[in-house]
């Protein structure tokens, strides 16, 4: 089912692709879910006892961690987008539809570390289908083994 789906149209669709994926690598995975506009962290401005959006809707957010290495971690929104957390570094604004493909990277080894010398820096570049990449900035203090063991 993940590799031919191609859109992730809710929270949950992407939450049972993230949990396939789990099974498919042998790795365990948490998930906790905050339902209602209350309880999403994106809408803070909600008052007390307001579950729907103002289009009447109710707003669905998930956490997953993953167990074994790299360390992951995954907020999915209900904006179709989703925070993911590799070794604590982290990478915003992944589209939901893009999170099983990153995660994919990741687990099959193709994800590294791009060292700069001048000015030094290190950077996490995770290779999607279609020669498209994600890049984000490691600050030398958040650099673990696992990340160490990946540069370039």
């Amino acid at each position: 089912m993940i590799d031919g789906m191609e859109h992730l149209p809710t929270t949950e669709a992407a939450v049972t692709a993230l949990r396939e994926l789990a099974d498919r690598y042998g790795r365990e995975i948490e998930v906790t879910h905050d339902i209602g506009a209350d309880q999403t962290s994106r809408r803070t401005a909600a008052g007390v006892g307001v579950t729907t959006d103002p289009d009447g809707s109710l707003p669905h957010e998930a956490h997953a961690e993953f167990g074994g290495l790299p360390r992951v971690r995954v907020r999915l929104f209900p904006e179709d987008d989703a925070l993911i957390d590799v070794e604590g570094v982290e990478c915003p604004d992944v589209p939901r539809d893009d999170v099983p493909a990153f995660l994919r990277s990741l687990f099959d080894g193709l994800a590294y570390v791009k060292a700069r010398r001048f000015p030094p820096g290190y950077f996490l570049v995770v290779p999607l289908p279609g020669d498209r990449t994600y890049k984000e900035f490691i600050p030398m203090v958040v650099l673990t083994p696992w990340l160490s063991a990946r540069a370039r």
